[in-house]
């Protein structure tokens, strides 16, 4: 009997390690593709949702104007310089909002930088 050789049974423990190289598999899409989205996704609801009527806004096409009008999922910005362009467009549409407040922040912080230089 010594001379036929048996087949050897595979270890115990080789499903288990597959399981868990699959399980440590998705772990890190999730956190490498879908965790960053999804906060990403709350970011731009925040910022959607603390929109107001005067704030600046920066849209998918790269126009800039001030919103003048809100409704539930639509606003209507008022882009150029001779308030006559006002066209309404999504909310998803906005990629950036700044506040007046913010605005002038801005240009305050500047000047005074620019009046220590002199």
């Amino acid at each position: 009997m010594g001379l036929f050789l048996t087949a050897q049974e595979p270890a115990a423990g080789g499903g288990v390690m597959m399981i868990a190289v699959y399980a440590l598999f998705f772990v890190g899409i999730y956190f490498l593709l879908v965790r960053p989205g999804r906060k990403e996704q709350k970011q731009k609801a925040q910022i959607l949702a603390s929109l107001a009527v005067g704030d600046s806004v920066r849209t998918t096409g790269g126009f800039i104007g001030t919103v003048i009008d809100i409704n539930d999922d639509m606003v209507i910005v008022e882009f150029g310089n001779n308030k006559n362009c006002r066209i309404p467009m999504v909310k998803d549409a906005i990629v950036e909002v700044e506040k007046p407040e913010d605005a002038t922040v801005t240009a305050e912080s500047k000047d005074a930088k620019d009046s220590k230089k002199k």
